[in-house]
């Protein structure tokens, strides 16, 4: 088996945001995750290209990308205290949108790093 090497690969996992790591990886995993730390690694390998799961799922039911967020949307809505929470392993893109959401919302905006 043939791995391709990528590297400076960036992780976002602990927001660190390390830019250096070398990935070994073939068309449905990454192997390895050179330089990368524990959390990292972790993070990496972990992943898989296969399509484990449905796009959504509504009380556990698989469902529409569209239903999936109408009910999301209408749940912090309806909320009386809303929590924007994890975002450590999304972009800096989806980052600022869900800091934007939870402004709009009047939410509170919390990180994995207040563990």
């Amino acid at each position: 088996m043939e791995l391709k090497v990528i590297e400076n690969a960036t992780c976002t996992f602990c927001g660190c945001v390390c830019d250096d790591i070398e990935l070994h990886a073939d068309d449905m995993r990454i192997h390895q995750a050179k330089k990368a730390c524990i959390l990292g690694k972790s993070w990496f390998l972990n992943h898989t290209a296969e399509k484990k799961y449905p796009d959504a799922l509504i009380d556990g039911q698989p469902a529409s990308l569209d239903d999936a967020i109408e009910v999301a949307a209408n749940y912090l809505y309806d909320a009386d205290m809303p929590l924007v929470y994890g975002m450590s392993n999304t972009t800096c893109e989806a980052q600022k949108e869900c800091v934007a959401m939870a402004d709009l919302l009047g939410a509170l905006l919390d990180s994995h790093t207040s563990l």
